[in-house]
């Protein structure tokens, strides 16, 4: 009997100093959602189909850069919404610097500023060039940070296996759950070691099928988690709000920000997710919800073009758009302002 004991011990002796350590990933919760995203790949969208054939939530790509919204985002925003679908968006993430990323946050952030949301905002970064892979997740967590302290919401990652595995370090899953492409069986996800061990949202096929859309689609199934808090409302916090973005200049302050748009200090600083209203950083940009009376009410109404300066920027910083710059101007190239250029910023 001992002589037995004494065997099956050195057995699992052998086996726990042989055996491989198994990593999984697996769903965070059960995925119930049925889901597609979309972009101008897909072109016109009969969203009443779409919904009647079971799907619940559309991801809608909104911004690519800074400088390309999806031509098709509007359209397919409102049919949508107006088929009572559950809606996120995400941004196709192509930056080399970090202050890259953060110009590239802002300009997400302007192009869905006003639109309700009910899905977690998502990160689309998959194209790498030079960057190393230090470089690569600081530039991931710059957009993410930028993109949450603008609109207060979570921003979530889209990734593909190899990027998760190989790329993507701790601090990025720490900031942000996984919306995870993988078209393969999901139970084949062991020895699969990477900052995530959950995701919220798979990815399981790019061929899909659905009708009315033409042609293959993404098809995707959520969990609960992929929802926003608070009831997911991506625009202002009162009806007679609008957004404003403001660029911090050297020797702003909060409260003096505060006081020329008629808001609080505390409202700027939960609004921007800022914790030390005594520290904000030149170059930064915060989302005000102003009253339109206040809004339409500029103390500046014409800007001088300094070296540097786009018009993007400047409709930014003005709470204002680069079409109603041009138009009110006569500018005949968006692309082409020169120092010393008087803008008219409102009538």
């Amino acid at each position: 009997m001992k002589k037995t004991l004494r065997i099956l011990l050195m057995a699992f002796i052998l086996c726990l100093s042989s055996c491989t350590y198994i990593y999984a990933l697996t769903p965070k919760d059960d995925l119930p959602y049925e889901g597609i995203d979309v972009s101008n790949w897909q072109k016109n969208i009969n969203f009443t189909e779409v919904k009647n054939s079971g799907v619940q939530i559309v991801y809608i790509k909104a911004s690519e850069g800074t400088t390309f919204m999806d031509p098709y985002l509007e359209q397919n925003y409102a049919n949508a919404k107006s088929n009572g679908l559950k809606v996120g968006f995400y941004h196709y993430l192509t930056a080399t610097s970090i202050d890259g990323a953060r110009k590239q946050a802002d300009f997400f952030t302007s192009v869905i500023a006003g639109k309700e949301y009910d899905c977690k905002l998502a990160m689309d970064y998959e194209e790498f060039f030079e960057e190393g892979k230090t470089e690569i997740n600081e530039i991931a967590l710059a957009f993410m940070q930028r993109v949450s302290q603008i609109t207060g919401k979570d921003v979530i990652v889209y990734s593909n296996l190899n990027n998760i595995k190989n790329i993507f370090g701790d601090d990025v899953a720490l900031e942000g759950d996984l919306w995870l492409a993988y078209y393969s069986n999901p139970n084949n996800l062991i020895n699969t070691k990477s900052g995530w061990d959950t995701y919220i949202g798979i990815q399981y096929t790019s061929t899909g099928r659905v009708p009315g859309i033409e042609g293959n689609v993404d098809m995707d199934r959520f969990s609960q988690e992929i929802f926003v808090s608070s009831g997911g409302s991506g625009g202002p916090p009162e009806n007679n709000s609008r957004p404003i973005y403001y660029k911090i200049k050297w020797g702003d302050t909060l409260s003096g920000i505060a006081y020329r748009y008629g808001v609080s200090v505390q409202q700027l600083a939960s609004w921007n997710n800022i914790r030390n209203p005594n520290l904000i950083y030149a170059g930064n940009t915060l989302v005000i919800y102003a009253n339109d009376s206040v809004a339409q009410q500029p103390s500046q109404k014409i800007y001088v073009v300094k070296r540097g300066d786009t018009l993007w920027g400047i409709a930014m910083r003005y709470g204002t758009t680069v079409n109603r710059l041009v138009g009110l101007n006569g500018i005949p190239n968006r692309n082409l302002i020169y120092p010393g250029q008087i803008i008219r910023l409102y009538k």
